[in-house]
């Protein structure tokens, strides 16, 4: 860290320091928020949760073919994506399907907002 970055001087406004940090979300709060978050860190991942988006409800397999991706690595992202509460999925014979859960859907239109057209 460059000396740029930190103060010289203890001049701290007690009050507001105080006042924002009883505001602040518990670390187990942003815990949470931040592993959902982390759903959404891998392109791969990304990718998936777009063609939900687009399509509904898929199966690994059609995921595979359209990320590209062998249906091991699919699945083990969707893993991931459901266990941070962003995909769900359910059985239908032999097949699984996924779906974005609405958090997934809202969290997606977030992250992708400014960034990306899809």
């Amino acid at each position: 860290m460059s000396a740029d970055d930190r103060c010289e001087l203890l001049a701290m406004n007690v009050t507001v320091a105080e006042s924002l940090r009883q505001a602040l979300p518990s670390v187990e709060d942003l815990d949470r928020v931040a592993s959902r978050l982390k759903g959404f860190s891998d392109p791969s991942r990304l990718r998936l949760a777009i063609a939900l988006r687009d399509g509904g409800e898929l199966c690994v397999c059609d995921l595979a073919w359209l990320a590209e991706r062998q249906d091991k690595i699919v699945s083990h992202h969707l893993r991931l994506l459901r266990h941070a509460g962003l995909v769900r999925s359910r059985k239908d014979g032999r097949m699984v399907l996924y779906a974005l859960t609405d958090l997934g859907a809202a969290l997606l239109t977030d992250v992708l907002a400014h960034e990306v057209t899809a």
